[in-house]
């Protein structure tokens, strides 16, 4: 598992350019199958592409501007002259946000846009398009202002205001178009490349959207919102292995009862588009499809909200239609739901395990691999919430590492995080996904995200040439040995 942004490039942050084309080729070399990638939509303040501007969009950062150059459009010297920051090892996201844009309006400039290719794309795609390129163009206008602080007309989405914004942003909203025809044709391009090489990808579908979201503003009436569109309560899950008092996510809750007198256009819609970026998906946080958590907006202390019961199998089997013959990986960690569990088994998705939660409680805990008894599960060493392995392990006394020690037969803590990778691989799942991170032994500095923090996150990227040959033996050996 690496993001996207995680990827080594000139410009600030991952891209769809050469670093990229040479991980599928490392993968490759390593024997490996997947590559699996985080969200990879819009991202807004808190950095977190779980809290994207939109559900379909995907995010203008990584495009590769190499790419743009090669095809005519920007001008080495110009994309030299902008500071993308001096720490190749973070992502500094307030100066890609203060110049990535200008760049990639220079490229607009120069771009025709009654290509052949770009109106296609257009008219393929405008279901989504349209409203999120009208919502880019209008929170630029209203300096990035959340929509429900716009004009009232607009926040409201009267006909007469959208028509005449819609005439005066005409030249903006076509810029974001073009970002969008930039984005899906250079990914595109590079899942066919890891197709080719034998690497199916795996993208990561967010279960809630964020507030200020072009689908939130278009489509209100999907949300539990009030008539001026405020949010008397949100999404947040209780206490978990991440949280002691739970996460407080802020995003608004769906009005399942409206969704489904639309057949539930709005997600078969996405899991139709999913189903084409994709070879396999892992759906976010689907125990929420069964049972979903509500807490009241304000509060602070996730302990203290509400169960209600989701739309369960009626949005599964839309799902699961819309998905064709796509695989599925249902994110079934957290509170145990033992219909979530039933759902998966019915439609024969893949249910997940988790190394780092193996080990806290006893020999019973269901993330230990002996306690596996269906192969069809994905075993993670860790996700992108977790510690990394070493992280996890390095301020823990040698008693609370005790049964770690014994269950995966090493002596000091310096074993143990290649010892759960033998250990995931050794197990009956029929896949196994690793951090880069882990694979890397590298400590918590290197951690993606941490639950219930700002400002922290999604930082963290890999630098050139990081995996020795040695490390890249051993996963050779790793995969042969246990045939993965």
């Amino acid at each position: 598992m690496l993001s996207i942004s995680s990827l080594p490039s000139s410009y600030g942050i991952g891209t769809f350019g050469d670093a990229a084309f040479r991980f599928i080729d490392l993968l490759a070399d390593l024997k490996q199958k997947y590559w699996q990638v985080l969200p990879m939509g819009p991202t807004s303040i808190g950095d977190s592409p779980f809290q994207s501007l939109s559900a379909f969009a995907g995010n203008p950062y990584f495009i590769d501007l190499d790419d743009l150059i090669e095809e005519g459009l920007l001008r080495q010297e110009e994309v030299a002259s902008y500071n993308w920051g001096s720490n190749h090892a973070n992502v500094d996201y307030g100066i890609l946000y203060e110049n990535r844009f200008s760049v990639l309006k220079s490229a607009y400039e120069r771009f025709d846009k009654e290509n052949e290719a770009f109106q296609k794309f257009c008219e393929q795609e405008k279901d989504w398009l349209e409203d999120y390129s009208f919502f880019m163009a209008l929170k630029a206008f209203f300096g990035n202002k959340a929509w429900n602080q716009w004009d009232k007309a607009l926040k409201d989405r009267e006909e007469k205001a959208l028509l005449e914004y819609h005439e005066i942003l005409k030249e903006q909203i076509d810029f974001w178009k073009f970002c969008q025809f930039e984005f899906f044709k250079q990914w595109y391009a590079l899942k066919k490349y890891a197709n080719r090489k034998g690497i199916q990808m795996i993208g990561d579908m967010p279960f809630y959207t964020a507030y200020d979201s072009a689908d939130v503003w278009v489509h209100r009436e999907n949300f539990q919102l009030d008539e001026e569109g405020g949010m008397h309560n949100m999404a947040a899950v209780p206490p978990d292995a991440f949280s002691m008092k739970g996460q407080i996510w802020g995003n608004p809750l769906y009005d399942w009862n409206h969704m489904e007198t639309e057949d539930f256009d709005w997600w078969r819609m996405r899991m139709k588009q999913y189903a084409s970026m994709y070879d396999v998906i892992k759906l976010d946080h689907f125990n929420g499809i069964v049972k979903y958590y509500s807490m009241q907006t304000g509060k602070t202390d996730a302990r203290y909200g509400k169960w209600f019961k989701g739309p369960g199998k009626k949005l599964v089997d839309v799902l699961a239609e819309a998905a064709g013959d796509r695989q599925i990986i249902a994110e079934d960690i957290g509170v145990v739901m033992p219909a979530a569990k039933k759902l998966e088994q019915k439609y024969d998705w893949y249910g997940m395990k988790v190394m780092l939660f193996a080990f806290d409680g006893d020999a019973g805990n269901e993330h230990l691999p002996h306690n596996y008894s269906d192969t069809r599960i994905v075993v993670y060493a860790g996700t992108h919430d977790n510690d990394t392995i070493v992280g996890y392990y390095r301020d823990k006394t040698e008693y609370e590492l005790a049964y770690m020690y014994s269950y995966l037969d090493v002596n000091k803590k310096e074993e143990i995080a290649d010892a759960i990778i033998r250990e995931a691989y050794s197990s009956i799942a029929d896949v196994v996904i690793l951090q880069m991170q882990d694979i890397l032994q590298l400590g918590n500095e290197a951690r993606m995200n941490q639950p219930s923090t700002v400002g922290i996150n999604w930082k963290w990227r890999i630098l050139n040439d990081s995996l020795t040959e040695e490390r890249r033996n051993w996963i050779r050996t790793l995969t042969a040995l246990y045939k993965r």
